[in-house]
């Protein structure tokens, strides 16, 4: 076998390392968020619950009287399970759209001095992108057991239980789509060679470090949207798969940042909606 031969053989070989590892990531992510594993339901039943997953369970006042009937008993315990279920369910959620990303990284890795860690590396920086999810899951946690403890989160379907409120967050998610923070942190999650080449750092700790600054700026991108979760139910599946397929096209698609303004118009206009029609 020839040199060149050796030395592709040698990049797939990482390429594949890389892949699989993501991928697994990803269907264990997956698996735990759909089995609600230490949850009280699972999502798979609390989808079944939910139906399509409108607003506020919607059962409007019902669902608002039984989660005050039946109030989460927010021990330390389940304040960590809560965590652990939305950092995984980010973890599902953002991996395929940041998935070419990391191996866009491990590819210039193996130009360098380092290639012989390309895999290892790749690995670090997807860990630092995820510790930034890490944060919006604390973030997202505290929120959920402050809107609980009001009355305006159902610990049944953990979904808002008035349809003004979430017609409200539909028509702040819609505008967020429109703002120069939105726009400038979505081209970069859909541009990000230039920031995988003019801040690349060396080390273990500078790929965690990347994947951190990384995740941060998708953060920016996409906090607005993960916020729906508690219109159509945190745990319902339709609309964790529908807004990982959104993530996906908005940040990969080749229009997908006017996908994004599309998209906020809807949302937009669908929060409008609620406000008007709210009972």
């Amino acid at each position: 076998m020839s040199g060149t031969s050796v030395i592709e053989s040698l990049l797939s070989r990482d390429r594949l390392i890389t892949g699989f590892a993501i991928g697994v990531i990803f269907l264990i992510a997956a698996a735990y968020t759909a089995l609600g594993v230490g949850m009280p339901m699972s999502a798979l039943k609390m989808t079944t619950m939910s139906g399509a997953g409108m607003p506020g369970g919607l059962e409007g006042q019902s669902m608002h009287t039984a989660g005050m009937l039946m109030p989460a008993v927010w021990s330390t315990t389940y304040a960590i399970l809560v965590f652990l279920m939305w950092w995984v369910m980010m973890i599902a959620m953002m991996l395929p759209s940041v998935a070419s990303t990391v191996l866009l990284y491990g590819a210039l890795i193996r130009r360098g001095t380092e290639s012989d860690n390309a895999p290892r590396y790749a690995l670090y920086f997807v860990v630092g992108y995820l510790l930034a999810w890490a944060l919006f899951s604390l973030l997202a946690t505290i929120a959920q057991w402050l809107l609980e403890l009001r009355g305006l989160v159902s610990p049944d379907t953990m979904t808002l239980t008035s349809h003004f409120i979430a017609g409200g967050v539909l028509v702040l998610a819609g505008i967020y789509q429109f703002t120069p923070w939105k726009h400038a942190c979505l081209e970069h999650c859909r541009s990000p060679l230039q920031f995988l080449t003019e801040r690349r750092r060396s080390g273990s700790n500078g790929a965690l470090l990347m994947g951190l600054e990384h995740g941060t700026f998708c953060l920016g991108c996409c906090w607005f949207l993960m916020t729906l979760l508690l219109v159509g139910g945190i745990m319902n599946l339709y609309w964790i798969a529908g807004l990982t397929f959104f993530v996906v096209v908005e940040k990969l698609a080749k229009y997908g940042d006017k996908i994004a303004y599309v998209a906020g118009v809807l949302m937009a206009g669908a929060g409008t909606y609620l406000l008007i029609f709210a009972g």
